[in-house]
């Protein structure tokens, strides 16, 4: 019986089974990082850098260059893009290609934003609830988009969104955040089956509470506080509790796991 191929050769990067080469797992690949200037994207970026590979941080905000102090320079180019403005994502893409090469193997896209007065449905108003899906939703289309086009065929290419498990614990007073977050679950579980015959794989990773600023913003202490107590494990996630699932998805063993939703919560729900 002949056994089909694996996915992904562990000599591609210098490893060999049970031999002495242990080249790092995403050495000579290049990956976009999309809300790379703090929390969960900053640490993402760094991971993914640690693993070998060479990261654009994109961000709207300039502060994702500060990042490039706990690496090697050389690692991280930064450009400044508007993930909602359609020319703003093909500019990153263009840099990427022209800062690193014409090979891009891997998109995290990991901007969000959240109406931080969480308001009901019923008080949610248009410009907050227009502003949040222009952002999370659609934002994540047309990076996704563009990644779906542009990635490398063949092996390597991973799409890899930040959703929220917010959508599975339908928590009140988060009804634009949790929706367009559905969106964006949706949207990757289709583009898995619309990408067969690429090995262009497509998952989201889904946290739970973690210890961010956009998940402070607008909370007493006592409101955080909930959060701990509802958590099996008594505390708030942090970036670095997201990260390595992220950075296994990337790499060539993740490559199996295609098409889903990876709550990583703690036991959140």
């Amino acid at each position: 019986m002949t056994l089909p191929e694996a996915g992904g050769s562990s000599s591609e990067n210098g490893l060999q089974r049970g031999g002495s080469v242990a080249t790092l797992p995403l050495a000579g690949r290049v990956a976009i990082v999309t809300g790379s200037s703090g929390g969960i994207g900053q640490e993402i970026a760094l991971h993914l850098a640690t693993l070998g590979a060479k990261v654009v941080l994109a961000d709207i905000r300039p502060a994702a260059e500060s990042n490039v102090h706990e690496a090697q320079a050389q690692q991280f180019s930064w450009i400044r893009t508007d993930v909602s403005k359609a020319g703003d994502v093909k500019a990153m893409f263009d840099h990427a290609e022209q800062t690193f090469g014409p090979d891009i193997h891997i998109l995290v896209h990991c901007v969000g934003i959240c109406d931080t007065t969480y308001p009901t449905v019923a008080d949610t108003t248009e410009d907050s609830w227009d502003r949040t899906y222009a952002v999370n939703a659609k934002g994540t289309f047309l990076c996704c988009r563009e990644a779906a086009n542009r990635l490398v065929r063949g092996g390597g290419g991973r799409i890899i969104t930040i959703g929220s498990s917010t959508v599975a614990a339908a928590r009140p007073l988060y009804g634009a955040y949790t929706s367009s977050k559905a969106a964006v679950e949706t949207m990757v579980r289709i583009m898995a089956k619309e990408l067969k015959g690429t090995r262009i794989t497509a998952n989201s990773v889904a946290p739970g509470p973690i210890a961010t600023p956009l998940f402070y913003a607008g909370k007493s202490e006592e409101e955080v506080q909930k959060y701990i107590d509802e958590s099996p494990l008594c505390r708030l996630g942090t970036p670095r509790d997201v990260a390595p699932t992220v950075g296994h998805l990337a790499g060539d063993a993740g490559e199996w796991i295609n098409g889903q939703i990876v709550r990583v919560n703690g036991g959140y729900v």
